[in-house]
């Protein structure tokens, strides 16, 4: 070939040339034409060298094939996490917004919001998560996890993406999380006999004396509550609702109507002529929802309001810190004193509206429960004449 001859192209490469304005190589190739006007679909590569250019052309044509948008390699993480957050998550409740919100404020923007997307690799994806592990717990590693996951999935589907390299990773064990208690027997009693001057101690009687979600019991309203025998009918309250998007309790199984003992009933009647003073008190500001355990103007109380006034009324129980406990721990403490008094397994899974005994035997039941003796004592009056009666005798001795 002489100096002054081009050299020939290889197949497939398509048109090359030399741009001395830019000072690059430019690989051009048609891959295919508009349905809209027949024009040429031109896709177009730039480089230093003719290597680069070609190299860089095929990628563009590798990317149009995979039908990945034009600007896909500019997009970043925190693009498309944003665009998640916007528009991806569908009908999810405020509290569910707010927790993913928060995992990508904090745990996705600082570490991998730059990142480009079309670089980002598996590799990179576990080390984030190792190093988040030692101040999150398991379940919300898997939660920081699922937002970037998701992200990435409706990214893919607009042709931002061609795979999600997080389907790769694993969230590691994180931290351990601050494990769910119960009150002994004698607490309960405590809290129950020290809190009767204070305005938590109806929500108190309820939670701990049925074992409702806290989210039911904030929504409990006064038509679903029967304190006195009608038609045969006992005191009771309706679960039927919950604060939770739509209103509708966990399951299906967790709408349950439940029987109150009759010192709960009590305690509800005075409760609700308490509640009728403090909305004379509230006057115009009082807003009627009929909630048995309303704010000081009537409407839903918020959690960690119900929080805070639950620990000021823990503070008048001798031997017990309030900022040990939290409201929902009222629930495992019905469980575990009903295991203590023998009720079966199945018929507290009932009462707790849960859909079998798996969760409540592992979750909520933290009382120690007796050890089983019948089967051994069956089986020394079945067996016992083998060891000729030295067991019995060795016991004498």
């Amino acid at each position: 070939m002489s100096e002054n001859e081009k050299p020939r192209r290889a197949r497939g490469e398509g048109g090359l040339r030399w741009q001395a304005s830019k000072n690059l190589w430019i690989a051009e190739k048609t891959v295919g034409y508009r349905a809209d006007n027949g024009k040429r679909i031109v896709k177009t590569g730039t480089g230093k060298t003719r290597t680069a250019a070609s190299n860089s052309l095929r990628e563009k044509i590798r990317e149009y094939e995979a039908g990945l948008l034009a600007d896909s390699r500019r997009v970043t993480v925190a693009q498309v996490c944003k665009d998640w957050l916007d528009h991806g998550r569908g009908d999810v409740g405020p509290k569910t917004k707010e927790g993913n919100e928060d995992n990508y404020l904090n745990h996705i923007e600082p570490h991998l919001g730059k990142r480009k997307l079309a670089d980002l690799r598996h590799d990179e994806v576990d080390d984030w998560l190792e190093k988040l592990a030692p101040n999150l717990s398991t379940s919300s590693l898997k939660q920081v996890r699922s937002v970037l996951k998701r992200s990435i999935d409706r990214a893919i589907k607009r042709g931002l993406a061609e795979r999600n390299v997080v389907d790769l990773c694993v969230a590691p064990k994180g931290r351990d999380g601050r494990r769910s208690k119960s009150l002994t027997l004698e607490q309960a009693s405590a809290v129950l006999a020290n809190t009767k001057d204070h305005k938590m101690h109806a929500y108190i009687v309820v939670g701990l004396l049925t074992g409702v979600r806290v989210e039911e019991q904030r929504v409990l309203t006064w038509d679903r509550v029967q304190l006195d025998t009608v038609g045969g009918q006992p005191p009771h309250i309706e679960v039927w609702r919950a604060d939770r998007l739509g209103g509708d309790t966990k399951t299906p199984k967790s709408r349950r109507t439940l029987g109150i003992s009759g010192y709960a009933a009590t305690v509800l009647r005075k409760h609700r002529d308490d509640q009728d003073e403090a909305r004379r008190r509230a006057g115009e500001r009082w807003k009627e929802a009929n909630l048995v355990f309303p704010s000081e103007v009537g409407t839903v109380q918020d959690a960690h309001n119900v929080l805070r006034m639950f620990r000021d009324a823990l503070r008048l129980v001798p031997g017990i810190d309030p900022e040990d406990w939290v409201t929902r721990e009222l629930r495992p403490s019905f469980v575990s004193i009903l295991s203590r008094h023998g009720l079966p397994i199945e018929e507290i899974s009932r009462l707790m509206g849960h859909s079998g005994t798996a969760v409540t035997e592992l979750v909520y039941r933290h009382e120690l429960r007796p050890v089983l003796e019948t089967g051994a004592t069956v089986m020394d009056d079945v067996f016992g004449h083998l060891d000729g009666g030295k067991s019995g005798d060795d016991e004498a001795a």
